[in-house]
Protein backbone atom coordinates (compact mmCIF):
# COMPACT_ATOMS: atom_id res chain seq x y z
CA UNK A 1 0.00 0.00 0.00
CA UNK A 2 3.02 2.28 0.65
CA UNK A 3 4.07 2.00 -2.53
CA UNK A 4 1.30 2.19 -4.25
CA UNK A 5 0.27 5.72 -2.43
CA UNK A 6 3.82 7.02 -2.80
CA UNK A 7 3.10 6.59 -6.42
CA UNK A 8 0.53 7.95 -6.70
CA UNK A 9 1.47 10.99 -4.75
CA UNK A 10 4.04 11.58 -7.04
CA UNK A 11 2.32 11.47 -9.99
CA UNK A 12 -0.35 13.55 -9.16
CA UNK A 13 2.63 16.40 -7.72
CA UNK A 14 4.10 15.60 -11.52
CA UNK A 15 1.02 16.56 -12.99
CA UNK A 16 0.97 19.73 -11.59
CA UNK A 17 4.02 20.56 -12.02
CA UNK A 18 4.05 20.76 -15.44
CA UNK A 19 0.33 22.64 -15.39
CA UNK A 20 2.60 25.27 -13.25
CA UNK A 21 5.18 25.63 -15.56
CA UNK A 22 2.85 25.54 -18.60
CA UNK A 23 0.77 28.09 -17.09
CA UNK A 24 3.70 30.41 -16.25
CA UNK A 25 5.19 29.70 -20.19
CA UNK A 26 1.89 30.87 -21.13
CA UNK A 27 1.74 34.16 -19.97
CA UNK A 28 5.78 34.69 -19.43
CA UNK A 29 6.03 37.19 -22.78
CA UNK A 30 2.89 38.94 -21.68
CA UNK A 31 4.45 40.03 -18.49
CA UNK A 32 5.06 43.45 -18.35
CA UNK A 33 7.18 44.15 -15.06
CA UNK A 34 10.49 43.18 -15.11
CA UNK A 35 10.37 41.80 -11.20
CA UNK A 36 7.00 40.12 -11.75
CA UNK A 37 8.52 38.49 -14.69
CA UNK A 38 11.76 37.22 -12.42
CA UNK A 39 9.38 36.36 -9.56
CA UNK A 40 7.32 33.74 -12.85
CA UNK A 41 10.60 32.32 -13.90
CA UNK A 42 12.30 31.93 -10.21
CA UNK A 43 9.38 29.78 -9.52
CA UNK A 44 9.39 27.68 -12.89
CA UNK A 45 12.98 27.26 -12.26
CA UNK A 46 11.92 26.08 -8.50
CA UNK A 47 8.82 23.63 -10.18
CA UNK A 48 11.41 22.37 -12.63
CA UNK A 49 13.60 21.61 -9.79
CA UNK A 50 11.07 19.29 -7.72
CA UNK A 51 9.79 17.59 -11.02
CA UNK A 52 13.32 16.18 -11.49
CA UNK A 53 13.45 15.12 -8.18
CA UNK A 54 9.88 13.68 -8.82
CA UNK A 55 10.78 12.01 -11.84
CA UNK A 56 14.06 10.47 -10.44
CA UNK A 57 11.77 9.29 -7.37
CA UNK A 58 9.03 7.38 -10.04
CA UNK A 59 11.99 6.60 -12.17
CA UNK A 60 12.95 4.34 -9.05
CA UNK A 61 9.00 2.68 -9.13
CA UNK A 62 9.54 2.07 -12.87
CA UNK A 63 6.77 4.69 -13.65
CA UNK A 64 6.71 7.42 -16.16
CA UNK A 65 4.51 10.05 -14.07
CA UNK A 66 1.24 11.09 -15.27
CA UNK A 67 0.61 13.86 -18.51
CA UNK A 68 -1.86 16.55 -17.05
CA UNK A 69 -5.43 16.06 -17.41
CA UNK A 70 -5.67 17.40 -21.04
CA UNK A 71 -9.28 19.18 -20.34
CA UNK A 72 -7.98 21.05 -17.54
CA UNK A 73 -4.76 21.77 -19.37
CA UNK A 74 -7.33 22.81 -22.15
CA UNK A 75 -9.25 24.65 -20.20
CA UNK A 76 -6.65 26.33 -18.59
CA UNK A 77 -5.50 27.74 -22.29
CA UNK A 78 -8.56 28.88 -23.59
CA UNK A 79 -8.89 30.58 -20.42
CA UNK A 80 -5.49 32.68 -20.56
CA UNK A 81 -5.58 33.33 -24.10
CA UNK A 82 -8.93 35.08 -23.86
CA UNK A 83 -8.28 36.71 -20.69
CA UNK A 84 -5.38 38.26 -22.52
CA UNK A 85 -7.13 39.19 -25.50
CA UNK A 86 -9.22 41.39 -23.55
CA UNK A 87 -6.52 42.88 -21.61
CA UNK A 88 -3.03 42.04 -21.21
CA UNK A 89 -2.04 43.84 -17.98
CA UNK A 90 0.17 41.94 -15.41
CA UNK A 91 -3.19 42.90 -13.53
CA UNK A 92 -5.13 39.80 -15.69
CA UNK A 93 -1.58 37.69 -15.59
CA UNK A 94 -1.47 37.76 -11.74
CA UNK A 95 -5.24 36.94 -11.62
CA UNK A 96 -4.97 33.96 -13.86
CA UNK A 97 -1.87 32.87 -12.16
CA UNK A 98 -3.22 33.21 -8.79
CA UNK A 99 -6.30 31.44 -9.71
CA UNK A 100 -4.21 28.14 -10.83
CA UNK A 101 -2.01 28.59 -7.40
CA UNK A 102 -5.15 28.26 -5.14
CA UNK A 103 -6.39 25.58 -7.41
CA UNK A 104 -3.09 23.49 -7.05
CA UNK A 105 -2.39 24.10 -3.36
CA UNK A 106 -6.34 22.58 -3.43
CA UNK A 107 -5.91 19.84 -5.26
CA UNK A 108 -2.71 18.92 -3.87
CA UNK A 109 -3.53 19.08 -0.30
CA UNK A 110 -6.58 16.51 -1.34
CA UNK A 111 -3.97 14.12 -3.01
CA UNK A 112 -1.60 14.43 0.39
CA UNK A 113 -4.78 13.58 2.09
CA UNK A 114 -6.00 10.88 0.16
CA UNK A 115 -2.69 9.24 0.06
CA UNK A 116 -1.90 8.86 3.58
CA UNK A 117 0.23 5.50 2.91
CA UNK A 118 2.81 7.36 0.73
CA UNK A 119 6.63 7.30 2.08
CA UNK A 120 7.72 10.26 4.32
CA UNK A 121 10.16 11.72 1.24
CA UNK A 122 6.87 12.03 -1.25
CA UNK A 123 4.13 13.67 1.10
CA UNK A 124 7.25 16.26 1.87
CA UNK A 125 7.61 16.55 -2.19
CA UNK A 126 4.10 17.48 -1.80
CA UNK A 127 4.14 19.94 0.69
CA UNK A 128 6.76 21.52 -0.95
CA UNK A 129 5.02 21.93 -4.11
CA UNK A 130 1.90 23.16 -2.18
CA UNK A 131 4.45 25.97 -0.29
CA UNK A 132 5.75 27.05 -3.48
CA UNK A 133 2.13 27.17 -4.87
CA UNK A 134 0.86 28.98 -1.85
CA UNK A 135 3.90 31.67 -1.77
CA UNK A 136 3.77 32.38 -5.66
CA UNK A 137 0.15 33.45 -5.04
CA UNK A 138 0.64 35.33 -1.98
CA UNK A 139 3.62 37.43 -3.74
CA UNK A 140 1.90 38.23 -6.29
CA UNK A 141 -0.58 40.10 -4.56
CA UNK A 142 0.56 43.15 -4.20
CA UNK A 143 0.52 43.30 -8.38
CA UNK A 144 -3.40 42.94 -8.46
Amino acid sequence: MIEQDTVRLLRECDAGIEMGIDAIKEVEDAVHSQELRQMLVRCKGEHAKLQKEIQGLLARYQDDGKAPNLIAKGMSWIKTNVMLAMDESDETIVDLMTDGCNMGVKSLQKYLNQYTAADEVSKNIAKRLIHLEAKLAEDMRRYL
